[in-house]
């Protein structure tokens, strides 16, 4: 393909693009296939001859499109959203094209500097701490990350090795496995499995605090394991607060447990993967109060901020935190100006080398959306998730099951978990809509996210008509 045919199928491609999105509505949000069958569609082995292009798009339909959940659709209101606008998919080809490869500031200077500017301007709209700002002269900043997890991830094992060197500076005698082997991290019992596992991969105890009737973790539940784990010679060094938690998008108490950590030399690390996009609204910044205490912060653009995935901002106090954890300075990797304090090199602040050119997708969506687009979408979003808290309040058969604060709302019938695994079982076995559950205070509970752009009040009304006809059968078929 050179460079005129190039032209020619870019155009078809941004057409077929734009027709699937304008269209997506009348396909099937959910996908009607059977594990493995994509393989019967295509060849065992790669062709030997170059093919058409004309049939490598033919091959769309038949064979992608069949296996596709369209989260896009507003008919999905499973999980949480996944971002998406034209702004950002313009970007992602540029990203493309461009190709650099962005470890270094020398890698390709602009791809580095974009980036931590970026960062200082979400970070403002989020109204961070200065702290948390690189500006010119900052000793914190950010950083965008594959995932949530990976920031988590990053944030556990740069708190393990500031304890580490902490303790040796005092007790040299310790070995590093001596010192791991009595660390012990936390988070709430309702944190993203993520969190757990961060744990698994960094080696160390990770224990879940209690949380209230609320789904919040509050300060007294964590005092107390505290105590309780210094007692036995564990040594507590790192909690992850949740802002905006996956089952229910309920909200750790930051303000009661920033201090307690800060007091007890607790590295606190702060996701809200999915709420922290409404953080750029005054009135959801309240949300976030609490901030000042923690020493990282992440949250996903990729989820509600219409920012193509993948884009994860992290904010730390410190950066010298990071990059002392995960620096290694080859000599190929080496640049005349990184020694002139005046550069970043991200390659410090991530796990792997390589990284994209992700900066130029918030450049393009926060210029083209502007903060009051992008707060009007998020407004927008939690008014859907409102209207339809109104009409489960309205059924007296439902029960609303946490507060519905952004735009998630937990409901379920009354009654038994099995009923309601019934339900939801009709509900995605049908193909309208889709949804997933989740389990709080050991009831069977629906989720119902709202995850589209184009997701409009009609389209809440269709899925809770749908909703409500097929409790109604459901109900009609139980002995009296």
């Amino acid at each position: 393909m050179d460079a005129a045919e190039f032209r020619r199928r870019g155009k078809e491609m941004v057409d077929y693009v734009a027709d699937y999105l304008e269209n997506i509505e009348k396909r099937q949000v959910y996908p009607d296939v059977e594990p493995g069958y994509l393989r019967s569609l295509i060849p065992e082995e790669a062709p030997e001859e170059a093919e058409n292009y004309e049939d490598v798009v033919k091959d769309i339909e038949r064979v992608i499109m069949p296996g596709v959940t369209h989260w896009h659709s507003p008919y999905f209101y499973a999980y949480f959203p996944t971002a998406h606008s034209f702004p950002a998919m313009l970007a992602d080809m540029l990203c493309g094209a461009i190709g650099c490869i962005g470890f270094s500031w020398a890698a390709s200077p602009a791809c580095t500097e974009l980036e931590t500017v970026m960062l200082d301007w979400l970070g403002k709209m989020l109204k961070l701490p200065q702290d948390f700002l690189a500006g010119t002269e900052g000793k914190g900043g950010g950083v965008i990350q594959g995932t949530a997890s990976e920031a988590t991830l990053i944030a556990l094992l740069a708190a393990r090795s500031k304890i580490v060197k902490l303790i040796q500076a005092d007790h040299p005698e310790q070995s590093e496995t001596d010192i791991t082997s009595k660390l012990v991290a936390y988070s709430s019992d309702q944190a993203h499995s993520s969190v757990e596992r961060a744990g698994l991969i960094g080696g160390v105890k990770m224990k879940k605090i209690p949380s209230d009737n609320k789904f919040s973790v509050r300060g007294d539940a964590l005092r107390k394991v505290l105590e309780e784990d210094r007692a036995t010679g564990l040594i507590p060094f790192f909690f992850c607060a949740t802002l905006g938690t996956t089952p229910s998008c309920a909200f750790d108490c930051i303000t009661e447990l920033g201090p307690i950590c800060n007091a007890e030399k607790i590295w606190m690390h702060i996701d809200a993967a999915y709420a922290g996009s409404a953080f750029i609204c005054p009135e959801f910044r309240p949300l976030l109060n609490g901030i000042e205490f923690a020493d990282s912060f992440n949250f996903n653009p990729h989820k509600w901020l219409l920012v193509n995935f993948d884009c994860s901002a992290m904010w730390v106090k410190k950066r010298s935190d990071i990059i002392g954890a995960f620096k290694m300075d080859p000599l190929y990797l080496k640049h005349d100006h990184q020694e002139s304090g005046l550069v970043t090199d991200y390659r410090h602040w991530q796990i792997p080398l390589g990284r994209r050119f992700r900066s130029l997708k918030m450049w393009f969506v926060f210029r083209m959306y502007g903060l009051k687009g992008l707060q009007a979408y998020i407004r927008k979003h939690v008014g859907l998730a409102k209207e339809f808290e109104s009409l489960v309040r309205a059924d007296q058969r439902f029960e609303i099951s946490a507060d519905v604060v952004l735009g998630l709302v937990c409901f379920r019938l009354k009654g038994s978990n099995e009923l309601n695994e019934t339900l939801l079982k009709r509900i995605n076995s049908s193909r309208k809509i889709h949804l997933v559950p989740c389990q709080l205070a050991g009831k069977f509970v629906l989720r119902f996210a709202v995850c589209a752009r184009t997701t409009e009040s009609r389209h809440v009304q269709e899925a809770w008509c749908h909703i409500s006809h097929l409790a109604s059968e459901l109900l009609q078929e139980l002995p009296h």
